[in-house]
């Protein structure tokens, strides 16, 4: 289509001014083949191709009792030792070595990844990054099922029992300001967030993978779009509607919503679909298998004949049989055949012996999670095991890698584990992740206990996130412009953290914002989580300037980080206190008010208890100081007759008024215990390297690297469920080779905040 004279004025107006082309011109200016494109402010086509380093934070993998005994297949290594094999890595070409330890702990083979992380940045990191060479071996993803947050309010509060009481725990800064950035601008946001992410997904699917994604109606209408443009209309294989509630709402305005939509697309039309069936309904039992047995047995009666098949007698009945007369005898003699009453022979098909009805596109024989379900997990939007048990058996085999990028409790990989598949799930949430760790080690010994197999799963770390887009930066600005506005809301970030400290502003330090009673002060970043190299280089200007008092503040620090890096300043003559930034720093009115508090990481005490060659530990003290509101606060707010619970300086506390507006206070954490949610030993800290895959600048190869610190290999755990609320706190005595040992103890409160102590024990001496 030609341009006029004006048209073409505008557009090299437009070009001259730097400003976006209006739709009407790019779709004439450029031959586009599609009928339709999804256009919506801020679409872009490109897609992060950003690899960063995955750290690995833990091993998890209850050990197996008489690992060597119990498997029925094994292996040699160069030695001529055996070593027990599992089926998975029996069939694997490449397998060598043993798969388990003495300790019965998986030493080689596949382990599953619970990721903790943005996942766009995940999907990046895995689609470009070493680790997609480990999936592509491993047989590549063959199924996706996610279910992202919807347009409902965050996800991310969680309910806390204490005793009697239920304390909801606030979200932490990042997943809230993750959550406002998917929403705070309506669907652009959201939808600009989920189609790169189902870019990178459809790329990291297999050939023969598909992919779920579970959504209501507030965003069906947005994704089904997005689906059709990213994965192509003809790869939308169904739409499934779960009938999730019954009727609850007495509403006469509208319908009540009782269903929720799952989209199944596949990568290519050669996708893997196993026939899943469902049991069929009682009229249809009634009608069809109204025969019985005399033990009550129901079947219905078929026909023996076909108009195509070979004519020949049979009892006296000369008929197109569709059976062969040797088959027809056999049947008989089973039982199997069945006669009428004009004398007609049929075939009986059992109940018990059919697989079922082909299961169709509505979805109502499987209930929501209640409260009473054994597998609750106490989360918000936590979906049944049962509808993740239906998806996984259809659309992937034993062995196939499955995974979850919004994993939120955990459902996917439980299931998937219980089924023999291998497993990758992420999520942003540190609560997630800790509820997840919780709910896969519980599967691990239930597995145990039936003497199935299972896989060890390691907690890894992306440990970055991207700060332009937390911080809020004008991505239509130029580059230039786009810099300044950065650089000065890093600056109003800064100033405001140190107002909320009541610290003082230092210009005269590379690493350090401020001074507070004779400490110098840094300040993590608001997009991601302070990192050992960030520490380190903290570490390097203290000893270039002689500085031995420092205040590290954040709103997150990388997983695993403590108490090593403490330790290593302690050595070097440094007092190196790290500080929570709590998330009424972004409430200019709770600066102002100085209700702005932060608190410093828990502090543990453990005792060793060591008998000939073994060791125990014991748990013996635990403290936090974090402050979540003030008991003033919350009694000044509170209507009569009402509570509420707040956490002010390392205690949580009920606070009640009466109808006479008398305000009285209850301590719920009476006990140092009370704050516990979990704890784990490692007997035997650095017997594990942490070996990350970075690439060499000047190379461009990929190589391996020492970070220096060791994996924390999950030995032993006591946690708390909905059930059992009690803990051990003393492990049970482990034997081992006499020796010095590095014993690592994690803690992980109620908050799903983690802190670790490593303790020196001599084993075996005189």
């Amino acid at each position: 289509m030609k341009l006029t004279d004006n048209e073409k004025r505008e557009i090299l107006k437009l070009i001259e001014t730097d400003k976006p082309l209006p739709d009407k011109y790019r779709f004439l200016l450029f031959d586009d083949k599609r009928e339709v494109e999804l256009i919506w402010n801020g679409k872009t086509n490109e897609v992060t191709n950003i690899v960063l380093p995955f750290q690995v934070i833990e091993q998890v993998d209850e050990p197996r009792s008489g690992a060597g005994e119990k498997k029925s297949t094994s292996v040699k290594d160069g030695s001529g030792k055996k070593g027990a094999a599992s089926k998975v890595e029996e069939e694997d070409a490449d397998y060598q070595g043993f798969l388990f330890d003495e300790r019965g702990r998986q030493k080689s083979g596949w382990t599953n990844k619970l990721i903790w992380g943005d996942n766009k940045l995940i999907l990046s990191s895995l689609k470009n990054g070493p680790i997609r060479e480990e999936i592509e071996k491993a047989g590549g993803i063959k199924l996706i099922y996610i279910d992202p947050p919807f347009d409902v309010g965050a996800d991310f509060s969680m309910d806390i029992e204490i005793g009697d009481e239920t304390f909801t725990k606030r979200p932490n800064v990042l997943e809230e300001l993750a959550y406002r950035d998917t929403w705070g601008k309506g669907a652009d946001s959201f939808i600009a967030m989920i189609y790169e992410r189902l870019v990178l997904m459809r790329d990291l699917l297999a050939v023969d993978g598909s992919i779920y994604v579970h959504c209501d109606w507030r965003v069906n209408s947005y994704l089904r779009l997005i689906m059709d443009e990213i994965f192509g209309i003809e790869q939308s294989i169904n739409e499934i509607t779960w009938k999730c509630s019954s009727a609850h709402s007495n509403t006469t305005q509208k319908y009540d919503v009782t269903n929720q939509a799952i989209y199944f697309y596949s990568k290519t039309s050669n996708y893997l679909w196993n026939i899943q069936y469902g049991p069929y309904d009682e009229d249809y039992v009634d009608t069809y298998y109204r025969y019985k047995e005399e033990d009550g047995r129901r079947f219905k009666s078929t026909d023996l004949t076909g108009r195509m098949n070979p004519v020949y007698e049979w009892k006296g009945i000369k008929r197109p049989w569709a059976y062969a007369k040797e088959s027809l005898d056999r049947l008989e003699k089973e039982g199997k055949i069945f006669w009428t009453k004009n004398g007609i022979p049929r075939l009986k098909q059992y109940l018990d012996e059919m697989p079922g009805i082909a299961l169709q596109t509505i979805w109502t024989d499987i209930n929501p999670v209640k409260s009473w379900f054994q597998e609750t997990a106490d989360y918000p939007t936590q979906k049944p095991e049962a509808l993740l048990e239906r998806i996984i058996k259809a659309s992937s085999n034993e062995n196939d890698i499955i995974a979850d990028f919004f994993c939120g409790s955990g459902t996917t990989a439980a299931v998937a584990e219980k089924l023999n598949r291998k497993w990758i799930v992420s999520d942003l949430g540190k609560f997630a992740i800790h509820t997840t760790r919780k709910r896969l080690i519980q599967v691990q010994r239930q597995l145990k206990e039936e003497g199935k197999d299972f896989r060890a799963f390691e907690i890894l770390n992306l440990g970055k996130y991207e700060r332009a887009h937390y911080i809020g930066v004008n991505m239509n600005l130029r580059e230039e412009d786009r810099q300044k506005q950065l650089e000065q809301k890093e600056k109003d970030f800064i100033a405001l953290i140190l107002k909320a400290y009541k610290a003082e502003s230092a210009v005269s330090f590379k690493c350090f914002h401020g001074k507070k009673s004779g400490r110098v002060v840094a300040i993590g970043p608001v997009n991601l989580p302070v990192t050992r190299l960030f520490v380190e280089e903290i570490i390097l200007e203290c000893r270039e300037k002689r500085i031995s008092r420092v205040d590290i503040l954040a709103f997150e620090f990388e997983m695993g980080l403590f108490p090593n890096i403490q330790e290593e300043a302690k050595s070097k003559g440094i007092d190196l206190a790290l500080k929570y930034i709590p998330r009424e720093v972004f409430d200019r009115r709770a600066v102002e008010k100085n209700q702005v508090v932060f608190h410093d990481v828990s502090y543990i005490e453990v005792k060793p208890h060591v008998k000939k060659n073994s060791i125990a530990v014991e748990l013996t003290d635990f403290s936090v100081f974090y402050s979540q509101d003030t008991v003033d606060n919350a009694a000044e707010s509170l209507k009569a007759g009402k509570n509420k619970i707040v956490v002010e300086a390392g205690k949580i506390i009920k606070v009640s008024k009466d109808k006479n507006d008398i305000v009285t206070r209850e301590v719920l954490t009476k006990k140092w215990t009370d704050w516990i949610d979990y704890w784990s030993v490692d007997f035997d800290f650095e017997s594990k390297r942490e070996i990350v895959h970075v690439k060499d600048e000047a190379s461009g190869e990929m190589e391996e690297k020492w970070t220096g610190d060791f994996i924390f290999e999950n030995e032993w755990q006591s946690f708390r469920t909905k059930k059992e609320r009690s803990l051990e706190l003393k492990t049970p005595f482990l034997d081992c080779s006499p020796g010095r040992y590095k014993v690592a103890v994690k803690v992980v409160d109620i908050f799903g905040n983690d802190t670790m102590k490593i303790i020196d024990v001599s084993v075996g001496g005189k």
